[in-house]
């Protein structure tokens, strides 16, 4: 594979307008300031020693001009390396959201959020400043030593040679600083990782860590991390502490040498003030670009890094794929039929999650699911829509295979409320008609009212209205199930999945909530996943899972007579043994 930097800079290429005008804007700028030095050469030696105000007047002139110049390109390279990088930036993160977006849930495992969070912020911005900085700096210093140097060979070609023995000593050194600073560079970015783990756990896990009293202990695992990252950042810019002070003792004997050598020459007659105090500029920008890029190979190597770690998602491929010729699933009567299902997380069925599942629901019935956690009841209903592909088996809707029709015209004719009700920042009304945002306000009232949600959201203050904050932070957890299923609802799906999503409402409020999708959900099929048995006894058949496999299904007294699994569930719920 080739060098990840090298492969993200292909990220470029709609901008290469840009970045050619800032290169040319950029040999403008090196080249105003070789000529300076040139300049002020000239005035001392044509114009100060020899008393011609004429000279000193229109060589002034013409550096002040050329110095404008410089200012002027080096505005404007600075300015279009900006909009290249940060464009550049902006279509590498909109690759890999994109990418994240194809994910199935399968990817969406492998990759914990704080990872993604981190890779399209952080390593992104790291790659944009090697970027910015290489259409400025590292394209500019090559040719400010390669012409400094070169232009000291003219000046005087002895003194340059004495010289140019001390600028590979300045890099040796840089070099031996960089090699020794970038692991703990590395050791840095690592622990800042670290750091950021903990910081994002105790945010989003803020109410857990108050209800179990744990201030104290979360405490000390920021305080132990932010500590370790502060010792390691010490221990790196120490290391710079030594080398800068080391660079001015070579830059200042670099210079001092010029002096001596140079002011030999003088006395000599063979050199004049100009040449010395040219040739010392010509030195300083020689090695200050040396020293610049020694010190952001460090930077080049995080960059490199973070631009591996981005390809990582762009580089994924979705576990779930649709077909190229993938037909479009019309006309959904909602039959849904399991054959022979299996199904393991790792792709190796000798660690299966669900076994040879074979189960048929027919349209318009509801389907109950019972089992102990860790039975597979989510995994079984995560495969009709596709958030996982079976390992083997098919499952069929209307007789069709669920892989050879397109994704969206499959999920779009399912609704979904998922076991952890999920909403977004903004209001309520936005929120349920999230799958449909095109509803109509007597829509998103009826689906609220079936999912008895419409009572309390107009006793909140601004009703519909309401803002429901960051992950519904303002609303019980009851409420945002509620919300969830007005969702799945609205978008009047032909099949309908409620997995545990009323299990943090009343038992009242769940009785209502089922009479109301009695009557909606005529004519539709429906599975649902309870941990209350009174949930699911009227539904038309209930499968009880055992283990990933299906240990009994059929109604509620056919099961009482035939299944110890189900009536043991039921006597510890309801007890009595109480037929329908």
């Amino acid at each position: 594979m080739s060098n990840p930097i090298i492969r993200i800079l292909g990220y470029l290429k709609p901008y290469w307008r840009i970045v050619a005008l800032s290169i040319v804007l950029l040999f403008v700028s090196v080249g105003s300031d070789l000529v300076i030095p040139t300049l002020i050469q000239r005035i001392i030696d044509d114009g100060i020693v020899s008393k011609n105000i004429t000279v000193i007047v229109t060589l002034t002139a013409l550096m002040i001009g050329v110095a404008l110049l410089g200012a002027a390109a080096t505005i404007g390279n600075t300015f279009l390396a900006i909009r290249a990088a940060q464009s550049f930036a902006a279509d590498v993160r909109s690759a890999a959201y994109h990418r994240i977006q194809k994910f199935s849930f399968g990817n969406l495992d492998r990759f914990q959020t704080g990872q993604i969070i981190t890779r399209l912020t952080s390593d992104v911005n790291s790659v944009q400043m090697i970027v910015m900085m290489g259409l400025r700096m590292f394209i500019s210093a090559p040719i400010m030593i390669v012409g400094s140097i070169a232009l000291m060979f003219i000046i005087n070609a002895e003194l340059a040679r004495i010289v140019l023995l001390l600028l590979p000593l300045t890099l040796l050194l840089a070099v031996v600083f960089v090699w020794k600073a970038l692991p703990m560079f590395l050791e840095v970015q690592k622990r800042l990782d670290r750091l950021n783990t903990v910081l994002q756990e105790n945010l989003a896990g803020v109410r857990v860590v108050k209800a179990f009293v744990r201030q104290s202990h979360e405490s000390m695992r920021f305080e132990e991390a932010n500590t370790s990252l502060t010792n390691q950042t010490t221990k790196v810019l120490t290391i710079f502490s030594v080398l800068f002070p080391s660079m001015l003792i070579i830059i200042n004997l670099s210079v001092l040498s010029v002096i001596w050598f140079g002011g030999l020459e003088a006395i000599g007659g063979r050199f004049s003030v100009g040449d010395i105090l040219a040739f010392v500029n010509y030195l300083l920008i020689a090695i200050f670009p040396l020293i610049f890029l020694a010190i952001m190979s460090s930077q080049l190597s995080a960059a490199q890094a973070s631009a591996q770690r981005i390809y990582e998602i762009i580089d994924s491929d979705p576990q779930v794929k649709e077909k190229p010729d993938a037909k479009q699933l019309k006309d959904v009567k909602g039959k849904v039929a399991f054959e022979d299902v299996s199904f393991s997380y790792s792709g190796n069925l000798n660690e299966p999650v669900l076994q040879n599942v074979n189960l048929v629901a027919e349209p318009g019935q509801t389907i109950a699911i019972l089992g102990a956690t860790g039975s597979g009841k989510s995994t079984l209903i995560d495969l009709i829509p596709r958030f996982y592909d079976v390992t083997k088996g098919r499952i069929m809707v209307d007789g069709v295979d669920v892989r050879d029709v397109t994704l969206e015209s499959l999920r779009s004719n399912i609704g979904v409320a998922l076991q952890e009700a999920i909403l977004f920042s903004g209001t309520i009304r936005d929120n349920i008609r999230y799958g449909k945002p095109e509803a109509t306000e007597e829509e998103v009232i009826s689906a609220a009212k079936a999912a008895q949600a419409h009572e309390f959201i107009i006793g909140m203050p601004n009703g519909y209205d309401t803002d429901v904050g960051e992950r519904g932070a303002g609303l019980s957890g009851g409420q945002k199930q509620r919300i969830s299923i007005a969702r799945a609802l609205l978008v009047q799906p032909k099949i309908l999945i409620l997995d545990d999503s009323t299990s943090s409402v009343d038992v009242e409020t769940e009785a209502r909530i089922q009479e109301q999708l009695d009557s909606l959900m005529k004519g539709k099929t429906s599975f649902i996943i309870a941990q209350r048995i009174s949930t699911v006894l009227k539904a038309d058949k209930i499968v009880v899972l055992d283990k990933g496999r299906v240990a009994a299904e059929g109604t509620h007294n056919e099961l009482m007579e035939t299944s110890p699994i189900y009536r043991e569930i039921y006597d510890s719920q309801l007890g009595g043994g109480i037929r329908l």
